[in-house]
């Protein structure tokens, strides 16, 4: 254990030793290189602000409109016929869109219900199991200028939706 704690410590110093030195070995500048880049993160960073800004104002709509609210009343019946508790509902709509409102919303979760119940053993699962797919999408592909993204929008949401089954199958067998 204490090995791996220093090496977790030392791994990334070491790493960015390493490449300086080749960097001085094979005669590049790294200095100027490493200017450059940050001029390219800034200039990446003011062009994802649109997409953003897009993306949270989303997200506080959906939220604050009562839309959430609407849906989970819908679904309610059928996911306590399989079992699911409605609770869950929002992290599972909501971590696709965004990491942090997910995190908020587990954490709403695990607050309420304790981290040893089931569903805060179900949220924290779901947590790990799915991803942003919405985010990632509109960050990375506004990003480089990718406007078709059909195919990714249809795989990403189909692993979300696998991983949250997959989350409920296996939370429910392991605690039952």
């Amino acid at each position: 254990m204490v090995f791996i704690s220093q090496v977790s410590i030392w791994i990334i110093p070491l790493f960015i030793m390493f490449v300086l030195l080749v960097a001085t070995w094979k005669k590049v500048p790294s200095y100027e290189l490493f200017v450059e880049g940050g001029k390219e993160g800034v200039k990446m960073a003011f062009s994802l602000l649109p997409f953003l800004v897009g993306m949270i104002v989303a997200i506080a709509i959906f939220r604050s409109s009562g839309a959430l609210d609407a849906i989970i009343g819908m679904i309610s019946p059928i996911l306590l016929f399989f079992g699911v508790p409605p609770e869950i509902v929002p992290l599972a709509l909501v971590k696709p869109i965004s990491g942090s409102a997910a995190l908020g919303v587990t954490t709403e979760l695990i607050a309420t219900h304790g981290p040893d119940s089931f569903i805060g053993r179900l949220a924290s699962t779901m947590q790990g199991s799915t991803d942003t797919t919405l985010y990632i999408l509109t960050v990375y592909f506004g990003a480089v200028g990718i406007r078709k993204m059909g195919y990714a929008l249809k795989v990403g949401l189909l692993a979300d939706i696998i991983g949250i089954i997959a989350a409920i199958v296996i939370v429910t067998l392991v605690f039952g």
